[in-house]
């Protein structure tokens, strides 16, 4: 019973760890890549990396995300898990070029 109980609390852990890892770069005002695909059904960690020198905001609201990522900066933002479907994102300090999508499969 002892070591039912321990693994019962180790659970979530293993679930976090088998998380999938994504990095998306703000270089001139632009995310790269702009188009991302990901499992249906699985929690990701986004890295967002800011190599402008100036801050950008990682906003999405059909994510329910929002996050202002510093110049030269680097941020973690945890999403799903997502039903299969297009989710779009945008720099709010750039919307004219700062755009792209995760698409859930």
């Amino acid at each position: 019973m002892k070591h039912f109980f321990t693994l019962t609390l180790l659970l979530p852990l293993l679930a976090f760890a088998a998380d999938d890892e994504i990095t998306i770069i703000i270089k001139n005002h632009r995310f790269e890549p702009s188009e991302l695909t990901v499992p249906a059904g699985k929690k990701i960690k986004l890295v967002v990396e800011n190599k402008d020198a100036t801050p950008e905001e990682f906003e999405s609201h059909a994510l329910n995300r929002e996050k202002v990522i510093a110049g030269n900066g680097k941020t973690t933002i945890y999403i799903g898990p997502l039903s299969a479907g297009s989710y779009p994102f945008y720099g709010e300090f750039n919307e004219a070029t700062a755009k792209g999508t995760i698409t859930a499969k």
